[in-house]
C-alpha cells in the first residue's frame, strides 16, 4: 500500500489500512463540500451566463461524491463527523463568492481545485499497487479537478478584484477542512 512497511514505519505513522480509511473519509468530505459549493453558486448564479459551466462542474463533483460514498459503505469507513458543518460551510462559501460576481465564484473554484490537486497528488504518491484501483480513481478525479481550475481561469477568475487575497483565504480554509476531515 504505502512505501513504508511495518518495519520502517515511524512512531505516529498510520497503519496502511488506517491511511486508506483516512483518505476515503477526507475525499468523501471534500467532494461533498465541493458539491455544496457549486449548489451555493447556482443558488445565486443559476440563470447567469456561467450557470451551464457551474452545473457541469457540479455534476462531475456529484459523480466523485457518489464514488466515495460507495467506498465509505463498501470499506466500512467512518465518514467525517463534520459533514453537517461542510453542508452549511460549502453552500455558504459558494453563495458568498457568487454574490461577489461570476468571476469571484470562479476564483473560489480555482483556489479549491489548486488545493485538491496538491492533496490528490500526495495521496496518489502514497498508494501502492495493492491500492491501484483507489489510486487510479484519485488520479482520474484529480484530472477533472484540474479541468475545473482551468475553467475558472478561462472564465476570468484572476480578474476578480482582490483575487490573490480571496484565493489565499479559500486555500487556507480548504487546507483546514482537509486536516479536520481526516481526523474528526
Amino acid at each position: 500500500m504505502t512505501k513504508r512497511t511495518g518495519e520502517d514505519r515511524l512512531p505516529g505513522d498510520l497503519a496502511p489500512k488506517e491511511l486508506v480509511e483516512r483518505m476515503i473519509r477526507v475525499d468523501h468530505a471534500g467532494e461533498y463540500g465541493a458539491a455544496r459549493i457549486y449548489e451555493g453558486q447556482l443558488a445565486v448564479l443559476g440563470r447567469s451566463p456561467s450557470a451551464a459551466t457551474i452545473r457541469h462542474m457540479r455534476e462531475q463533483e456529484q459523480a466523485h461524491l457518489d464514488t466515495f460514498s460507495r467506498m465509505i459503505v463498501e470499506r466500512r469507513v467512518r465518514p467525517t463527523a463534520l459533514q453537517p458543518v461542510w453542508h452549511v460551510a460549502g453552500f455558504a462559501l459558494g453563495a458568498a463568492t457568487a454574490l461577489m460576481g461570476e468571476k469571484a465564484a470562479m476564483a473560489c473554484t480555482v483556489a479549491v481545485e489548486e488545493v485538491i490537486d496538491e492533496h490528490y497528488r500526495e495521496q496518489a504518491e502514497k498508494l501502492g499497487d495493492d491500492e491501484s484501483g483507489l489510486r487510479d480513481t484519485i488520479e482520474r478525479f484529480r484530472a477533472e479537478e484540474l479541468e475545473h481550475r482551468d475553467i475558472g481561469y478561462d472564465h476570468g477568475a484572476a480578474e476578480t478584484p482582490g483575487f490573490e487575497l480571496l484565493r489565499g483565504a479559500v486555500k487556507a480554509g480548504s487546507r483546514l477542512a482537509i486536516w479536520l476531515s481526516q481526523r474528526v
